[in-house]
């Protein structure tokens, strides 16, 4: 399994998973252009993706459904004026050419959100972000994952010392905003095992969190769990910005 981000933050969101010659694509956030030539960049045809999986129906992952609206497009909402939509539930298992697709269920201010939890036979890639908080029983599903696109959105301190208004404040660190980045290493640290090569950190606040301090804060909580980080790939995807994982 390969896998891409090709944009994380609340500008644009979108990644590709890869294996035995197909693909997937999550999220179409962001601008045409951009994602246009993205693909273009890792050499693939987005209209030749086995599928679109929708994770919820903010702009920031939806905006350029439109450049995929020939695709099959598996989502946990209704999208307008899609005639090849497919609803999904959470917990309720899919399968795509060559992957088996598990939604994962999230707590977001949407009606629906999910992750993904996508297997090709060998590897695991779980896709969490957008969510307030992981509940156990979905902690124990993604455990011991190969890959993790994980969220790791804001740092407590910037977010209540910035100028964003008090309501936002509070939307952000409730259950249903985002993770913050001592909680989202609290929960990596618990569900890497044996299997996990790679973690993303991802959906990176551009106003209230850096790269170093995402990093620094899971570093600091593997050590703190006796785990060495060193065991890992570990990067810190970027609003634009790709990167490559996996094989």
């Amino acid at each position: 399994m390969k896998y891409w981000v090709l944009e994380s933050g609340s500008k644009g969101n979108c990644s590709v998973v890869e294996s035995n010659g197909q693909f997937l694509i999550i999220d179409c956030g962001g601008s045409k252009k951009y994602l246009e030539s993205c693909f273009e960049s890792i050499g693939l045809n987005y209209l030749d993706a086995l599928a679109l999986l929708v994770t919820h129906e903010h702009s920031d992952h939806i905006k350029q459904i439109n450049m995929f609206k020939d695709l099959r497009v598996y989502a946990p909402c209704e999208i307008l004026s899609l005639n090849n939509e497919v609803l999904i539930e959470a917990f309720e298992e899919f399968e795509v050419g060559c992957f088996k697709v598990m939604p994962i269920p999230l707590s977001h201010d949407t009606e629906k959100t999910v992750g993904y939890m996508i297997y090709d036979g060998e590897e695991i890639i779980s896709i969490i972000t957008d969510t307030g908080y992981l509940s156990h029983e979905c902690q124990e599903m993604i455990a011991n994952s190969t890959y993790y696109i994980f969220e790791s959105n804001y740092d407590t301190e910037m977010l209540m010392n910035s100028s964003r208004p008090a309501y936002l404040k509070y939307r952000i660190i409730s259950d249903d905003g985002h993770m913050s980045n001592d909680y989202s290493s609290k929960v990596l640290s618990y569900l890497i095992g044996n299997n996990t090569k790679e973690i993303v950190l991802a959906h990176i606040s551009q106003e209230c969190n850096t790269p170093e301090l995402a990093l620094s804060s899971l570093i600091t909580t593997l050590e703190s769990n006796n785990i060495d980080p060193e065991k890992y790939r570990i990067h810190v995807a970027e609003q634009f910005g790709m990167y490559k994982g996996g094989q």
